[in-house]
């Protein structure tokens, strides 16, 4: 099954990635980010993409995000 999850960490500081961005987008490995101007999403199988999601978001919270969301869409 084909997973999609989508980040959103935060403190949000425009125009820079904070420590706790950069921490979350470094656990994604080895899924390949698409860094927006406001997120960050990966897709893979479902079983990666939960592993990771859970692996970006303790990565985030203990480089100082004060605050993670995630949206996760799975296509049969």
């Amino acid at each position: 099954m084909l997973a999609r999850a989508e980040f959103t960490v935060e403190p949000f500081t425009e125009g820079r990635q904070g420590p706790h961005v950069q921490a979350a987008i470094n656990a994604l490995a080895p899924l390949s980010p698409e860094i927006g101007p406001f997120g960050t999403s990966v897709e893979g199988d479902l079983d990666v993409v939960l592993d990771r999601a859970a692996a970006g978001i303790r990565a985030a919270m203990e480089a100082g995000a004060t605050r993670v969301a995630v949206t996760m869409t799975v296509t049969p």
